[in-house]
């Protein structure tokens, strides 16, 4: 199926795309999503405690803390992985955008504390960064110094795992800019709501009233919300790339089996010309896609800042489109089946309309990218 194509000259990516596989075969995606989504959770709390034994959540995260560090090329492997096998966890949200938040903070006592307990998996870090726009209730949060600690009122919304949540990363609105803050899960004044997402996983709004946060739980300040947020959001895009990219190739391999062993007039449907179209056209949007990520990867990797910009919008929106795409005409090739909650295929359909719409459609995205290209 179609992957990455990232230099691996001393095949360590090799040996961790395997060591996904493997991983995937013994925590099967699809019975462990149904199964999350039955009961309402918004993270497999023991499935993350493995995922982080595995090294993956701490993965960005520098080795003094007991991470990786490790790089984006890494990442973009292990997300792919995990797209491809349908374990749908938040790691884009909770991990790569997370870590990229505690891993550029001051530093501090309690960054250190961040990043140990979250690269061995006791700590769940959500970012809290979403304020609301219109047609979405709450005001922005802003942060008041009152009498030595930090009261944060307003509302955060979109947030991933907020009530498996151990730790909010939330930045929050001063006279001065922009701050970002590490609020405890059961702090006074602070309360969640929850929803439940297209794909099953629920979709948190996490509410601050009069909410008093300790002043050492400062973890960074910016003029701006944009230079907060830039490598966090760089980061977290490409990572969805990369599991939405993994995603299409995990759907386009069970599509092709089914086409193989599902027989209509005496014949496998794969034998009729108008499927084989169809599949090639799957596998070269799969195909697409792939490359796209490689490329943001690369560019990212020489740090020419807009250079790589430019390249992760267009893999997100690139392999954002073809998971929808390739999904879609996926569940239509498995004809009625498609539509049963019992084939896996309509699992992989709602997780690519989660991700594709996680931090930007195609449509934004390429919006963004043109705005970009055009202020050279």
């Amino acid at each position: 199926m179609p992957r990455a194509m990232l230099d691996d000259a001393d095949g360590t990516l090799a040996l961790l795309r395997d060591s996904v596989a493997q991983f995937a075969r013994q925590h099967g995606g699809a019975k462990r999503l149904r199964e999350k989504r039955d009961q309402g959770g918004d993270l497999d709390r023991s499935l993350w405690i493995e995922m982080a034994r595995a090294g993956w959540i701490g993965l960005l995260l520098p080795a003094e803390f007991g991470g990786a560090a490790l790089s984006m090329r890494e990442q973009a492997v292990v997300s792919e992985g995990l797209g491809y096998a349908l374990i749908a966890e938040p790691t884009a949200l909770l991990t790569v955008f997370s870590n990229s938040f505690i891993a550029d903070a001051t530093p501090s006592p309690e960054r250190r504390r961040l990043a140990i307990e979250v690269a061995s998996g006791r700590v769940i870090a959500s970012p809290a960064w979403r304020d609301p726009v219109p047609g979405l209730t709450g005001a922005p949060v802003t942060a008041d110094l009152r009498n030595g600690a930090i009261v944060l009122n307003g509302t955060k919304h979109y947030v991933d795992a907020a009530q498996s949540a151990t730790d909010f990363l939330v930045t929050a609105t001063t006279p001065d800019g922009i701050v970002l803050l590490s609020v405890p899960a059961d702090s006074a004044g602070l309360s969640i709501t929850q929803r439940q997402g297209v794909d099953g996983a629920a979709i948190g709004t996490v509410s601050f009233n009069r909410c008093h946060v300790e002043a050492d739980r400062l973890l960074g300040r910016a003029r701006s919300a944009d230079t907060l947020l830039q490598r966090p959001l760089l980061n977290a895009r490409l990572a969805l790339a990369a599991e939405l990219a993994g995603l299409a190739s995990g759907a386009l391999e069970q599509t092709i089996a089914y086409a193989k062993n599902r027989v209509q007039f005496g014949k496998p449907i794969a034998s009729f010309q108008s499927i084989q179209h169809r599949l090639v056209e799957m596998w070269i949007d799969a195909e697409l896609a792939c490359a796209a990520v490689t490329r943001a990867v690369e560019r990212l990797a020489l740090r020419d800042d807009r250079e790589a910009h430019l390249a992760v919008l267009a893999a997100k929106a690139r392999a954002g489109e073809a998971a929808l795409s390739i999904c879609r005409r996926a569940v239509h090739l498995h004809g009625a089946m498609g539509f049963t909650d019992e084939c896996d295929i309509g699992l992989y359909l709602k997780r690519a309309i989660n991700l594709n719409a996680a931090l930007g459609q195609p449509e934004q995205l390429r919006l963004q990218f043109v705005e970009l290209e055009r202020a050279a």
